[in-house]
């Protein structure tokens, strides 16, 4: 062993010790250009180089996620670890690669010898006799034979004449400086791996232990782990961190090999054993163990460790099981065989690449691998490192690809279950990969990299036959002759591309459209799509079509049947929005046929030898015909109607000023112009010359009904809300006779905020347009339209019934002869804005007299006369507007505006408001008149529709007669009920709901609130210290 590896020389940073082993983008130190250019000798000698960092992005491992505690450094060591361990002799004797080239002398040799010696003296000793295996020298000028059959290109290093990276020419140890330096395969293997010289010496002298404790022992029946552990003490290493992490690495590799991903799946019989191997290492990884020493926690370890890495699946106890269960085993041959890429040349593998494999293969009896697992894997490094490098070394796809007809005939030859599910997420991640630029190949090849497709075709074709054929069972299942998978599998990257490319050139035909707008008389945009359509076809012809005729006979035939399809379908659209023959629609159609020719002469020449002379295709290829244009035209012509209804909508709404004086009816004269305009729509729709009036007046009426509500829709908006008018309640205070005083003279603070809210809502409305006499003729003119309508419906039947083209069954569906958005629209409108009307006239009109007046400070001085005066005069402002039939609705509206007015003042006026118990007549007999006034002794509202809104009022009032101690108790009972026994200890607030009721919680704290005596302030102050004041 000792003189496996060369000493002296420093080794490049490593590309994976920053990230764990599954991080698909990786960073790592290589060597400058100048220094890459240099003689290959140059990575054994590279402490003056300069260096630079090159980022190799990835795929994701498809053999499975590690423990995280398992970084790429440590899977690295392991790797180089094994590598040693299997290369090593049985007899503990040194393995030296002296390469066949150097003309040795007895000088040069004895130069040689001594440098090792003099730095390696204490440790390693050199001898000359070694592996029978590795005798064979480097030869670095010969090509690789495994470089030449996967059709890989020799190493950058040695271009110019330069020698081989195992054949360096440097600065001998002789006479002269002109002696040849011996470069030993482990050397070269140490360098590829980054591996330090002085983690390579500990591993020869931990080895060299070994071997000398149990000569003849074979390395697979070793625990290497457990070995190094036994051989290894902390003076070893060079601080105790280092020795820190090198014995969690191999407790965490134990762990990994035999508990995480054992070879032989734990079973009823070892979970004992694998039990207390866990608590040992997850102790020893809590407190370290002393290493180095048959010491008890090593035997106890060593002990728990052969239970489960002895076990056997065929009875044979041979052979030790710690790194040959999956993932684990694959991970670090995967490292093993990234070691053959050339650290000066990402893209390139090494010359001495079939010496650097065949040692690699000695590793299979301590990782469990077999020709198939290597050819699997071997395929993935390969494919893996072309993606990372950029997908510049096409090289590298193409021996990817010839590796993968290994693994096509390996997967014939076996069904092992194990094998299989590798085999699957392998080809399942480089299929992923090829099908993600297939399925787009115009946006992934061109003149640049298109030699590339024919690779990456055939690597996914390869994957995907493979994954169907040898794994699917649906295709077992199935006869053969009923999958083509190659075939369907182009057909599927010819029309998902191609689809992908023509929507391109439909993007860039809308360009060239809105850059040439301002010439005279441009191409419309289907005529440009079209020219630009045929000259994509006739580049898939020339580029693409070749290489994939290899897989599929008719390549191009299907090509061309996608582009026709596709541009069919924008033709269609460009019919259906054109009304008549103009300039443009000739030009789109003209242009149409030319390209329905080009294409059906390419899927002819490409069909000619098929059996049915391409008819399949050809069928596929809908003629563009312009079949239904007329019906399309006849859609675009309403839609054209429709859109300029909709204009004349917004226009006229815009200069609507809804004057109450322009006509005795009192609605707005754009309602009376827009049911014009519709007359004579339907009377020109009747009159166009064609045979399909009953088909298309759903498309027309639909359109009306839309116009019509969106008529309605913006007459309403902009009218306020319920909502807008409410006033914010204020907090809730607790009453006395102080605090009752005091609300007299805050009284005038009050104005303040509602005309701060009246200023809000006259600035957003404008009081011109949304005065009280505006509103109602709004609701007079939503009125008219609802009721129009069904005038308009029976005009639209006559219409129908003196057409020529209508028939019997025409009439027997009488919904497309129907509105059916445009009434609900009215009718919402119309309950809207008289929503809006009341709260308005209620809140902010008659603000001043009720939520600023009414009962504030003294009850008896403030009653509702004042608001009772006012109200009145606006009942009859909106009578003398209103129209009769909604009239009745508008002053319900009101009348409910008032009572939630009435109530608000009592429950949530504030502090100005406390009444005592004796106020509740006052109260009683001032809504009593509210009453009175909306039924005007008989002649206003009807009695039910008053006692119906006044339920609430009626229910509430009884409270404010109610004496302080019993609202108090029914207060609590109410709460305690509503919160259960978290109440118990203190009363929690209730909420405000809004929804006044006599058995709801809120209600009765805000009566309390407003209750002018001492035994309410008291509770209040007790029970939730509510202040006497805002």
């Amino acid at each position: 062993m000792a003189s496996l590896f060369s000493r002296e020389r420093t080794f490049g940073h490593s590309r994976r010790d920053s990230h764990s082993s599954s991080t698909p983008t990786t960073t790592i130190t290589m060597p400058s250009t100048a220094a890459a250019a240099s003689s290959a000798s140059s990575r054994f000698s590279t402490a003056a180089a300069t260096t630079t960092t090159l980022s190799l992005s990835s795929l994701p491992s498809p053999f499975g996620d590690l423990t995280s505690t398992l970084s790429s450094s440590d899977l690295r060591e392991t790797a180089f670890e094994v590598f040693v361990a299997a290369c090593r002799t049985s007899t503990g004797k040194p393995l030296a690669y002296i390469s066949n080239n150097n003309t040795s002398s007895p000088t040069s040799t004895a130069a040689v010898n001594g440098h090792v010696n003099n730095h390696h003296a204490s440790s390693s000793p050199i001898s000359n006799s070694s592996s029978p295996s590795l005798q064979r020298s480097l030869t670095s000028t010969a090509a690789s034979k495994m470089k030449k059959a996967l059709g890989l290109r020799s190493s950058s290093s040695l271009k110019k004449g330069e020698g081989s990276p195992g054949s360096g020419s440097g600065s001998g140890s002789g006479s002269g400086g002109k002696g040849k330096k011996p470069v030993t395969i482990g050397e070269l293997m140490r360098v590829q791996m980054r591996v330090s010289e002085s983690v390579d010496s500990r591993i020869r002298r931990a080895l060299l232990r070994v071997s000398a404790g149990q000569v003849g022992r074979r390395i697979e029946s070793m625990v290497l782990p457990l070995e190094l552990l036994q051989q290894f003490k902390s003076s070893d290493f060079t601080g105790p961190h280092e020795y820190d992490a090198w014995q969690k690495r191999n407790l965490r590799l134990l762990e990994a090999g035999l508990l995480l991903h054992p070879q032989i799946p734990l079973d009823n019989k070892s979970n004992a054993a694998a039990q207390r191997l866990r608590q040992i290492i997850q102790g020893a990884l809590d407190r370290p163990i002393e290493t180095g020493r048959n010491n008890e926690p090593l035997q106890v370890l060593r002990s728990a460790v052969m239970a489960l890495a002895g076990r056997s699946s065929d009875g044979i106890l041979d052979s030790c099981h710690w790194a040959d269960g999956f993932p684990l085993n694959l991970r670090l041959y995967e490292v093993l065989l990234e070691a053959c890429f050339d650290i000066n040349d990402e893209t390139s593998i090494i010359e001495e690449v079939d010496e650097v494999m065949e040692l690699i293969k000695k590793t299979w009896g301590i990782l469990g691998l077999n020709q198939m697992l290597h050819n699997l894997c071997f395929t993935w490094v390969l494919f893996n490192r072309y993606v990372a490098t950029g997908q510049v070394a096409t090289d590298l796809l193409y021996a990817a690809d010839n590796q993968l007809a290994e693994v096509a005939k390996d997967a014939k030859t076996t069904k092992d279950p194990s094998y299989a599910k590798i085999l699957s997420s392998t080809l399942t991640a480089m299929l992923g990969w090829a099908e993600k630029r297939l399925l787009a190949y115009h946006d992934t090849f061109d003149s640049g990299n298109i030699d590339s497709m024919q690779s990456i075709v055939s690597l996914g074709l390869s994957s995907a036959k493979i994954l169907v054929e040898d794994i699917s069972n649906e295709y077992r299942r199935r006869r053969k002759n009923e999958v083509d998978v190659v075939r369907s599998r182009i057909d599927t990257y010819i029309r998902s591309s191609l689809r992908t490319a023509f929507a391109q050139r439909m993007e860039k035909a809308d360009s060239s459209r809105r850059a040439l707008r301002n010439q005279p008389n441009p191409l419309p945009v289907l005529a440009i799509l079209a020219k630009d359509v045929g000259e994509l076809a006739s580049n898939e012809k020339e580029v693409f079509s070749p290489i994939l005729k290899s897989w599929h006979p008719f390549a191009a035939g299907v090509a061309v049947a996608t582009l026709h399809t596709c541009y069919g379908n924008e033709l269609k659209q460009f019919i259906s929005g054109i009304t008549e023959l103009t300039p443009d629609a000739v030009q789109v159609l003209r242009a149409a046929d030319k390209l329905e020719k080009d294409l059906v002469q390419i899927a002819v020449e490409d069909s000619v030898d098929s059996d049915d002379g391409g008819k399949a295709i050809i069928r596929e290829m809908a003629p563009y015909e312009a079949e239904g244009a007329i019906a399309k035209m006849v859609k675009d012509w309403i839609k054209a109607r429709i859109d300029r209804l909709k204009e004349w909508v917004d226009r006229n709404l815009q200069q609507e000023v809804w004057n109450p004086q322009a006509n005795q009816e009192g609605y707005a004269p754009s309602a009376v112009e827009v049911l014009r305009i519709i007359d004579e729509t339907l009377d020109a729709f009747f009159q166009l010359p064609i045979p399909m009036h009953p088909a298309l007046l759903p498309d027309l009426m639909m359109g009306l009904d839309r116009c019509l509500q969106y008529y309605a829709t913006k007459a309403k908006s902009g009218c306020g809300s319920r909502n807008m008018y409410l006033p914010t309640m204020p907090a809730l205070t607790r009453c006395t006779m102080v605090a009752k005083f005091q609300g007299v003279f805050k009284k005038k603070e009050k104005p303040v905020h509602t005309q701060k809210r009246n200023s809000q809502v006259a600035t957003m409305n404008g009081d011109d347009l949304f005065g009280i006499p505006q509103l109602c003729v709004r609701i007079n003119t939503l009125q008219r339209l609802g009721g129009d309508l069904e005038i308009v419906e029976k005009r639209i039947i006559t219409l129908l019934r003196n057409s020529e083209s209508a028939h019997v069954e025409d009439f027997s569906n009488g919904l497309v002869k129907k509105f059916e958005l445009t009434p609900a629209a009215c009718v919402e409108g119309i309950q809207h804005i008289c929503e809006a009307v009341a709260y308005r006239i209620v809140f902010r009109d008659l603000g001043h007299v009720l939520w600023d007046g009414l009962y504030a400070g003294e009850p008896a001085s403030s009653r509702i006369e004042p608001f009772l005066q006012e109200l009145e005069q606006k009942l009859t402002v909106i009578a003398d507007t209103i129209h009769e039939r909604v009239r009745t609705r508008i002053v319900a509206d009101i009348m409910r505006a008032s009572f939630d007015g009435f109530l608000l003042v009592l429950l949530a006026g504030g502090p100005t408001r406390a009444f005592s118990k004796q106020d509740s007549q006052i109260i009683e007999d001032d809504f009593k008149s509210l009453k009175d006034l909306f039924w005007a002794n008989g002649d206003g509202l009807p009695t039910d529709v008053i006692n119906k809104f006044s339920t609430t009022v009626r229910d509430v009032l009884p409270l404010f007669r109610t004496d302080t101690e019993t609202l108090i108790e029914r207060f609590r009972r109410l709460t305690l009920e509503a919160y259960g026994s978290s109440a118990k200890s203190r009363l929690p607030l209730p909420p405000t709901s809004g929804q006044w009721n006599p058995t709801e919680p809120n209600t009765l704290l805000r009566v309390l609130c407003h209750r002018n005596d001492e035994a309410a302030s008291r509770f209040l102050k007790k029970t939730y210290n509510l202040p006497k004041k805002l």
